[in-house]
Order: structure tokens, then C-alpha cells, then sequence
């Protein structure tokens, strides 16, 4: 049986074709700096070992970058004589009204994505326009959703809960929901499984979208994203924490409720300080060539993370594993040198030959006396979300 698993990120679009339940890959692909002209799209054809790289592609939009995928996967050569091979599409879905787990994207389910497009504009919008597309090219496919706020329903309510009055909680739902939750439960399960690790942990989800989450004994107990996945440190696009008076003064001087939502979402973060790009490759570039105001973005990129990630070790009494994942987490060898220096009080030594290695897998980037052990784990949330969409159709 064939599985797709579509990964829709706020920037990015990443598939992987499944043979379940074998779970061999078939094809894989990534779209970079979705919404651009400068746009990256990489291919491999996992039965042969080809594939391909692209810059500098127009690809403004989701769908477009689906149809891209689409044509090389049932193309000459590809793992796929046509759509109709593909039993079902797996999606990292993120948020709906009333709905956590695995489901069906039912229309009820759409519809419940659809209440919470002002919460999650940057992931609900894409998804939305993703499940579509791939309703329209393969009708005979299922279309399953894996909700992004299961991982961390663990988060005890002395923790999840803002100081508002407590019937917006009841009425409204206001609360920290918390997000890539694939991402973090499966750190969670490499701890376990690869190193034999429980006990206290911070993940670190750096990319396009950023988050860290105190992870005990396997169990979400806290995490930096709040009610939308605007809150916690800064991420490429969007701001971040920001005091929520600030949005009702610059209203009062005359921006738009639009014009402060298109700064919060779409011009904050690494591009709205840096006035460079979205891209921390680049804004490092920039800062590296003596742009002060990239400087400033990674600076406090930096300090944001080291922010989070003591005021978790405050909450778990501790640290024994510190982890980053992500696009950046992976493979920015200077923010998690950066971090980790900045740690370093807690007893955490890196070492530096092996955080410079290039990207080869879940390892152990701190030196044998650390106190507290540092870790690369590479995401692989595709994986899990073919497993349970394997499990919801079976």
C-alpha cells in the first residue's frame, strides 16, 4: 500500500511516498522558501537513486509546489504510474476546533480547521489549500490529518492556563494548546529508544517555525508556543512573544487590525529585524558581512532560545538532555554552538569537533564529561505520520 505524507510547514512543503507497511520510502521531496521567485525544490527517487536540485524557481503559492512534486513522482522513472496508486495522503495537520489526535478529513474536520483560521493563519490557510489540491487530484485517495496539539495535552493546567478570567478559558478555549507536537514526540521517542534517555529533557524545533518544549519522562510538560503559534521565540516570518497592549496602541496611531496582523505574521521576526530574509542563512551571511541589523536578528534569535530553554530546566529541576531539531537545529553548527555556550553553566560542555561535523543522523554533539548531554536529532515526522495513517485507514 501506497502512503503520501504531505508536511506543510509555514515556508516549506516536504513529501515522502511510503510502502506500508514496510515502511520503505519510495520518493521524497522539499520545497524551500515557499511564496517566493527564489523558491528551492529537491527530488530523490529513492528506487534508483536519482534525483535532482533546483534554485531560484517561482513557486508562489502550495499548490504549486504539489503539482511539482506530482508531476516527478508519477513522471518516467517514478515510483508511481498514477494517482490512483496512492491509497491515502498523511497530513501534519495543526489545528482544529474540538478535534486532537488522528482523524479523517471529513468535512466536519475542514470545517473545524476553518474556526480556527484567525489562530493559525500561517499553517491552517496552507493546509487547507494543500488538502484541497490533493481532494481534487486524487479523489480516491483518504485524507488523513495528524493534529499537531495531542503531544502536549500532558501539560499540567497550572501551566497551560494564562492569567485571564478564567471563563475565557471555559467559554473560548483560551489556554496554550502547543504545537509540533510530531516533532517533539519524536524526539521524545528517540531519547528512548536510541539512547535510552528519560528523565528531563528541552527539544528545540528550529526552522521556519520555532518552538522548545519540556519534555519529562517522555511526557510534554511545557512548551514555549501559547494559544496560536505566534507566541515563544522569534521565527522567520512571525514575531514571537510580544506584549499584547502593543497591538491596541499602534491601533489607536492609525494601523489597520490588518496592517498589525500582517506585521505579526508575515514581516516580524527574522526578516522584520533583520530587513534581510527569512532565511537565517542569509541573515548570517548579512551579519557576517558587517549588516548590524542581521546581527541583531540572530542575536536575539539566540538569546530567545537560551531564554526558553532555562526557564524549562527552572521547571524541571534540571537538565539531562538538551536536543535540537529543525531546519536550523540541524544544520546551524553556530546557533547551537551559541546555545550551548550559553548553557554552559548548567554543565554542559560541547564538543567541537563533533558539532562541526556535517549532518550524519541522531548523534551526540557534547564532549564525555558534559553534565548534561547535547543532541542533534533529525525530524523525522513523516515517519510517524505515515504509521498512524496506516493505522486510521487499515
Amino acid at each position: 500500500m501506497k502512503i503520501l505524507v504531505s508536511n506543510v510547514g509555514s515556508t516549506s512543503l516536504k513529501f515522502k511516498l511510503y510502502d506500508m507497511p514496510s515502511e520503505r520510502v519510495l520518493c521524497s521531496a522539499r520545497v524551500e522558501r515557499v511564496g517566493s521567485s527564489d523558491a528551492i525544490y529537491s527530488w530523490e527517487n529513492s528506487l534508483d537513486g536519482t534525483g535532482k536540485r533546483a534554485s531560484g524557481l517561482d513557486i508562489p503559492g502550495y499548490t504549486d509546489g504539489i503539482r511539482l512534486f506530482l508531476a516527478d513522482m508519477c513522471g518516467p522513472g517514478g515510483p508511481a504510474s498514477g494517482m490512483e496508486e496512492i491509497a491515502a495522503v498523511g497530513f501534519k495537520t495543526v489545528l482544529a476546533r474540538g478535534f486532537y489526535g488522528v482523524h479523517e478529513l471529513t468535512d466536519e474536520v475542514l470545517e473545524a480547521m476553518r474556526e480556527y483560521l484567525f489562530v493559525a493563519p500561517a499553517h491552517n490557510g496552507p493546509y487547507l489549500e494543500a488538502i484541497a489540491c490533493f481532494k481534487a487530484v486524487m479523489p480516491g485517495a483518504r485524507l488523513v490529518g495528524c493534529f499537531e496539539t495531542a503531544f502536549h495535552r500532558t501539560i499540567p493546567l497550572s501551566r497551560a492556563l494564562y492569567g485571564v478570567p478564567y471563563e475565557w478559558y471555559e467559554k473560548y478555549g483560551i489556554k496554550r494548546m502547543g504545537y509540533h507536537g510530531a516533532s517533539h514526540s519524536y524526539v521524545a521517542d528517540t531519547l528512548a529508544g536510541m539512547f535510552g534517555a528519560t528523565g528531563r529533557a528541552v527539544s528545540c524545533h528550529l526552522g521556519g517555525s520555532c518552538s522548545l518544549c519540556a519534555i519529562e519522562d517522555g511526557r510534554s510538560v511545557d512548551t514555549s508556543f501559547g494559544f496560536s503559534l505566534q507566541t515563544g521565540v522569534m521565527h522567520a516570518n512571525r514575531t514571537g512573544d510580544l506584549d499584547p497592549y502593543a497591538v491596541p496602541y499602534l491601533m489607536s496611531l492609525g494601523l489597520s487590525m490588518d496592517e498589525c496582523l500582517e506585521g505579526l505574521a508575515r514581516r516580524g521576526g527574522l526578516l522584520g529585524i533583520s530587513g534581510v530574509s527569512n532565511d537565517l542563512r542569509q541573515v548570517q551571511e548579512a551579519a557576517e558581512a558587517g549588516n548590524a541589523r542581521a546581527k541583531l536578528a540572530v542575536d536575539m534569535f539566540v538569546n530567545q532560545i537560551v531564554r526558553y530553554a532555562g526557564a524549562f530546566t527552572a521547571e524541571l529541576g534540571g537538565l539531562d538532555n538538551l536536543v535540537f531539531t529543525g531546519g536550523i537545529g540541524e544544520n546551524s553548527a553556530e546557533v547551537r554552538r551559541r546555545v550551548c555556550s550559553a548553557l554552559a553553566w548548567l554543565g554542559l560542555e560541547l564538543d567541537e569537533a563533533a558539532n562541526a561535523a556535517p549532518n550524519a543522523g541522531a548523534r551526540v554533539i557534547s564532549a564525555p564529561g558534559s553534565r548534561v548531554r547535547a543532541l542533534v536529532v533529525p525530524a523525522n515526522e513523516e515517519l510517524g505520520i505515515a504509521r498512524r495513517t496506516y493505522e486510521t485507514i487499515g
